[in-house]
């Protein structure tokens, strides 16, 4: 088991002209995180991501703040999702597909992946207002497209109901979070082998 955990981390680093963004990741962790983006309610939605994925998680982002949260939310969408390829490698042995639908008070949302290799996603979200606090609430999605497609994964979220922004959007997160928690653990009945009858997913 040691050998698998050691095998299933990903690090990247990403600097552009308007970020630096480093990741590291550990599929086998416990939910363990140090997340620092200069964006607090995107700190916050990360540590739920991690929290309830049982992902750890280190992120430490430095963006263009001083013009708006975009380029800093969506690169470390970018960075965590090619940390998240990169834990998986071949994606041997993983349980890939899982779905939950997450209650929150009064919101219920759902996320389903498939860790197929194949990016893409089905956002089914609606925000009743343009921003939580200062951040905006677009960026949510924004997120999600990048993971999806920098860890190629097919990704669909829906909101089924809710009334407050903030449960709506911590709803995804913790959704994805519990899906990602599922189809990246290993399934001992696979007996190594790739999930899929081709015989690759990358």
């Amino acid at each position: 088991m040691a050998e698998t955990a050691a095998s299933r981390t990903g690090s990247v680093s990403r600097k552009t002209n308007e970020t630096s963004i480093s990741v590291s990741v550990n599929l086998d962790g416990t939910g363990k995180s140090k997340i620092s983006t200069g964006v607090g309610f995107f700190d916050h939605m990360l540590d739920q991501l991690s929290r309830h994925s049982l992902i750890d998680m280190e992120i430490e982002a430095k963006g263009d703040l001083h013009i708006d949260d975009h380029h800093t939310v969506e690169d470390t969408g970018i960075a965590i999702g090619q940390a998240i390829a990169k834990a998986l490698g071949d994606r041997r042995g993983i349980a890939r597909y899982a779905s939950i639908d997450l209650a929150m008070d009064e919101t219920m949302t759902k996320a389903a992946v498939d860790l197929s290799g194949r990016p893409f996603l089905v956002w089914n979200v609606a925000f009743s207002a343009p921003k939580i606090g200062t951040f905006d609430t677009e960026l949510v999605r924004e997120f999600f497209q990048a993971l999806a497609q920098n860890a190629g994964i097919t990704l669909h979220i829906l909101n089924h109901y809710g009334a407050n922004n903030h449960h709506i959007a911590e709803t995804c997160f913790k959704a994805v979070a519990r899906a990602l928690r599922t189809a990246t653990e290993i399934d001992p009945r696979q007996a190594g082998r790739v999930p899929s009858t081709k015989g690759t997913l990358v």
